[in-house]
């Protein structure tokens, strides 16, 4: 059984706690990777590649899961195990504006991200609030709100950031007790999809922990000054709109 993470603002906060991370093989997620190993914590790669063979001893996931789009059924088992999930997968279709580059990161961005939080939000709720705590944390990138010279990837991480603005609105004290939801807004870091981002993977995964351990729900790391003011107020005028619309079930 994985032990019930720590409270904020505690020291070592992650020791000891399962953590899966989607899209472990990009620079974000080894980066990840390695902040919450130095942490203690017991890191679950979650990948729909193999385990490199490349990868560095004494900085690697020490579980390895290899999954796709089309077999999210068969991560229940390991999100039941999990106190922290991040979904940081992703693709980036540049300039290619065909109906399937559209499809396809309309399905990894927004789509599978968003079936893989209701999944473990099921999977979170079903434990009674004085035995787990879990958190969620969902990448969806600074191009939620602001351009990123790829049509495709606006749009699907436009998507996901607003479904998971919806759920925020909606989650009940009970759930929230449950489950804390995270949303990283992070600006242009040098990885596989943008080679020419101005910071690096390391230093944004640092950046990420430090917000998380000032108990942040909306994280955003990004060198770009707008999106520190422009972030907050969108979502506070999602909330209004979210709530004033929801219809509850009697």
């Amino acid at each position: 059984m994985a032990k019930s993470p720590a409270q904020p603002g505690s020291d070592n906060r992650w020791k000891g706690l399962r953590v899966g991370i989607t899209g472990i093989r990009g620079a974000l997620g080894q980066a990840l990777c390695r902040q919450f190993l130095d942490q203690g914590a017991v890191v679950v790669g979650l990948s729909h590649g193999p385990r490199p063979s490349e990868e560095p001893t004494d900085h690697r996931a020490q579980e390895w899961v290899q999954w796709s789009c089309e077999t999210t059924d068969d991560l229940n088992p390991v999100l039941a195990s999990l106190d922290l999930l991040v979904l940081n997968h992703g693709v980036n279709p540049g300039a290619d504006q065909s109906s399937a580059s559209l499809t396809r990161a309309l399905t990894v961005n927004a789509l599978s991200t968003w079936t893989l939080i209701n999944r473990f939000e099921a999977v979170s709720t079903s434990s009674p609030v004085t035995t787990r705590h879990r958190e969620l944390w969902i990448n969806t990138s600074e191009a939620e709100i602001q351009p990123a010279l790829s049509p495709g990837y606006e749009l699907s991480k436009r998507l996901i950031g607003q479904l998971v603005s919806l759920r925020w609105s909606n989650q009940t004290r009970e759930q929230r007790a449950q489950l804390h939801l995270r949303k990283l807004v992070l600006g242009p870091f040098r990885s596989d999809l943008n080679p020419i981002g101005v910071m690096t993977a390391d230093w944004v995964a640092k950046q990420i922990l430090i917000q998380a351990n000032w108990n942040l729900s909306l994280i955003i790391v990004t060198p770009n000054p707008i999106t520190y003011l422009l972030m907050p107020f969108t979502e506070g005028v999602r909330w209004i709109y979210n709530r004033t619309f929801n219809r509850r079930d009697p």
